[in-house]
């Protein structure tokens, strides 16, 4: 009887931990990418924040993320992009196109699939390699004619960047008007800020510059209330939400090694990120997960003053770089995201969170 009771014991036992670790699948996911933001820049906005107030140190688990394309060392932002979006490695210059013309399905792609609503908000143009990982597919990220195309022709809820310029045919080859398209499927085409605030609909496309936005702080404070906007829209869903955000002008900063345009951009970055943290411990049914693409700058800081909230950084070339970038999680499922992992990993976590 006692050889009988003991293995029951341990069954029972092992029943009770299983169930004790079962994690709550998140109903909405929101990917945030710092293009070019490597851990040197997370810790100069930590700095200039002053007094632990900088919304990275909200975030319960980090990790680190390797960045490397499937052809080189250093990746570019749509190689980096396609990662983060399909869990697949690719060629640096391929947006969500794989080796023999493949085309990778990405978690937008999957949230759809799943009933679940989409969309993007970037301080870049709508175009460019970050956003345009949500939709496109193309061999090359700079086909911007193929790319809007494929935008008018996709299916998230809300779209906002800047790339006017890109929709309308008199700046065209093929002489296309996807903003008719966008017309024909129900979008409404916003210009500015306060008519995106003030849109009342589903479906909007928020082209608010004819090429790429303004540079902080020229900019001012756009990033943070287009994603509130972006998330109020989207939540109506009842079966969820997924959506990325990008502060896209961080890797402009550093490519300039232009140390003052990279802590405006942080700094409203962290305006954002303080905000969607805001609503996602609110929720309580949100994973939010913020990382970068590629580092860029080889950025170190050999000085400073932390009471000040002073850095003084040091550059090593206008470029891209191969080092780890950093990782933050919140919300249920984040403690998948600590340790060191691929790029790939990312997405391919959030999928089997959500059941995809």
């Amino acid at each position: 009887m006692k050889r009988l009771i003991i293995p029951l014991f341990m069954a029972a036992a092992v029943l009770l931990c299983g169930c004790a670790r079962k994690e709550t699948a998140p109903k909405n996911v929101i990917l945030i990418v710092g293009d070019g933001m490597g851990v040197a820049q997370v810790y100069a906005s930590v700095v200039s924040a002053k007094a632990d107030n900088s919304a990275f140190l909200r975030f319960p688990y980090s990790g680190f993320s390797r960045t490397y394309s499937l052809d080189k060392y250093r990746t570019d932002s749509s190689a980096g992009g396609t990662a983060l979006t399909t869990g697949r490695k690719v060629e640096n210059y391929h947006v969500n196109w794989g080796p023999d013309s493949a085309r990778y399905q990405t978690i937008y792609d999957d949230a759809i699939a799943a009933g679940k609503s989409t969309g993007f908000v970037v301080v870049s143009d709508a175009l460019d390699a970050t956003p345009a990982s949500t939709y496109g597919h193309v061999p090359y990220r700079k086909m911007y004619d193929t790319l809007s195309l494929q935008m008018a022709q996709c299916q998230h809820s809300v779209m906002v960047g800047g790339g006017y310029k890109y929709f309308l045919p008199e700046n065209r080859k093929d002489g296309y008007a996807p903003l008719d398209t966008l017309s024909k499927r129900g979008y409404t085409v916003v210009r500015t800020l306060d008519s995106l605030l003030a849109f009342d609909g589903d479906r909007v496309v928020g082209l608010l510059y004819d090429g790429d936005p303004l540079t902080e702080p020229a900019r001012g404070d756009v990033l943070r209330p287009a994603s509130v906007k972006a998330i109020e829209m989207l939540s109506r869903n009842p079966k969820g939400f997924t959506m990325l955000i990008e502060g896209s002008q961080i890797d402009w900063a550093c490519h300039n090694n232009d140390s003052a345009y990279m802590i405006a951009e942080l700094a409203d970055f962290e305006l954002m990120l303080h905000a969607v943290l805001d609503w996602a411990e609110q929720d309580g049914e949100t994973l939010v997960v913020v990382t970068a693409d590629h580092e860029t700058g080889g950025l170190t800081l050999p000085d400073g003053d932390i009471a000040q909230g002073v850095n003084v950084p040091r550059y090593l070339w206008g470029s891209h770089t191969g080092v780890m970038v950093p990782v933050f999680a919140f919300g249920p499922g984040a403690e998948r995201f600590s340790g060191i992992q691929q790029n790939t990993d990312i997405p391919n976590k959030i999928r089997t969170l959500m059941g995809w």
